[in-house]
């Protein structure tokens, strides 16, 4: 019996003597489990399904591996937009990169882009084939409808004069963004200023026959530009720098999850747009993902980075039409410094 006892109690304190071990080890892993950052992200205009990857990297748990939680936010453009970022009450947005150009310009904060979406600006003339517009210089002589601030036209004096265009010859019509699409359908004018995924796609949802549209790209007539890209604020950036490369590592997951299936990616845009439609927005990011995302460029050198040499000839195109105080370098505007290798970059 005494033997019987001994060998319970022996038992008894091996198991307390685990038990105490297992939550020692428990309470070390709490006390160095890192806090989640919480990141305010904005998006310069309102919802649409060019913004997919960014929303599956939150459903996905792309953001959370990274210990980050990211909330979003929209402003009304991109020097909203910025001038959210360089006052601190956003750490990163995405922004035209062009207007961001122009805002170094004006405001000394060095905000800088650290990732870009769009290889290629979406800027493009859309017209009607029936109007007798084909090719650029069919604007010859026809009126185009532009809506105030269209950030397409601050590239349009270098497209004429590089396609040899007499701007004096295009007559443009002011319009309110509201009304872009409609008074094409209408016929009220040849053509519309904006961005291609958005007006060409929103005019064949109106009825008007795809067969009777052409979007004249900016980028296939000899636009440099890049498009929409990542900025942070450079006090963020500088104070947790593994926290904005861990966002990009994030969101090439995301974009990597959005062209493994564009129609999960537009289902998830959808859901978060009042009345979205899912068709819509499907059609509308398979047009981005061709035309602006993965372009051949792209698919050489991997997302995310610019071809410094290419962002100095944009910023002379951008020269033309607005002057510099102080013209910035292609270091002024981006920081290849958060990207991971281009093996982590490159798209399958």
């Amino acid at each position: 019996m005494f033997e019987f006892t001994t060998i319970a109690l022996r038992g008894l304190l091996a198991a307390a003597i685990s038990l105490a071990v297992l939550t020692a080890r428990d309470a070390t892993a709490a006390e160095t489990v890192v806090p989640s950052i919480a990141i305010h992200f904005t998006f310069d205009r309102p919802i649409d399904a060019s913004m997919a990857p960014f929303f599956l990297a939150a459903k996905d748990g792309s953001f959370g591996a990274e210990r980050l939680n990211v909330s979003f936010s929209s402003a009304a453009g991109s020097p909203e937009a910025l001038a959210r970022v360089a006052k601190g009450n956003s750490e990163l947005a995405l922004v035209d990169i062009n207007e961001l150009i122009r805002f170094r310009d004006k405001d000394a904060t060095p905000v800088k882009a650290v990732f870009v979406l769009f290889n290629r600006a979406p800027y493009a003339i859309v017209a009607r084939r029936s109007r007798g517009i084909h090719l650029l210089p069919d604007l010859d002589g026809k009126t185009v409808g532009v809506a105030d601030s269209d950030l397409s036209m601050r590239l349009w004096p270098a497209l004429a004069q590089q396609n040899g265009i007499d701007t004096a010859h295009v007559k443009f019509h002011k319009i309110s963004a509201a009304v872009r699409e409609p008074i094409l359908s209408a016929g009220q004018v040849d053509a519309v200023a904006g961005f291609s995924y958005l007006s060409a796609v929103n005019l064949r949802d109106r009825g008007v026959p795809g067969g009777d549209l052409v979007a004249l790209r900016y980028a296939d007539y000899g636009c440099e530009a890049y498009g929409f890209a990542v900025v942070v604020n450079p006090a963020f950036a500088a104070a947790k720098p593994d926290t904005v490369k861990g966002f990009v590592r994030a969101l090439i997951a995301g974009i990597n999850a959005t062209v493994k299936d564009p129609a999960r990616a537009a289902d998830e845009a959808a859901s978060r747009i009042d009345g979205g439609d899912r068709d819509l927005e499907l059609e509308r990011l398979r047009t981005v993902l061709v035309d602006n995302i993965l372009t051949d460029e792209v698919r050489r050198n991997g997302l995310g980075d610019i071809d410094p040499a290419r962002m100095d000839r944009a910023i002379d195109q951008i020269g033309q039409d607005f002057k510099f105080r102080n013209r910035p370098a292609a270091g002024d505007i981006f920081d290849s410094g958060f990207l991971p290798p281009v093996a982590g970059r490159l798209i399958n």
